[in-house]
């Protein structure tokens, strides 16, 4: 299962307590250089509330990064 898909599903949202999210990848432009020449490096993805709209960014090289991406999703929406 992809991340998103992991996302989506054990989502739970802080502000109406809704389960399940509409989960995308974003790009943004850094500082600098970056900046000006709009150079989006930085990759992000968020998690909308499919009941309020209430979003939350998460960075997906810490998600993706761990071995064990269940214990993290369980540790963020208490799984």
């Amino acid at each position: 299962m992809s991340l998103e898909e992991q996302l989506g599903s054990r989502f739970v949202c802080t502000k109406c307590k809704t389960h399940g999210a509409t989960v995308k990848r974003i790009s943004a432009a850094g500082t600098g250089l970056s900046k000006i020449f709009d150079i989006e490096h930085n990759q992000f993805v968020t998690a909308s509330c499919t009941n309020c709209g209430y979003t939350e960014v998460y960075n997906p090289e810490v998600l993706e990064g761990k071995r064990h991406l269940g214990s993290i999703f369980d540790i963020l929406f208490g799984g």
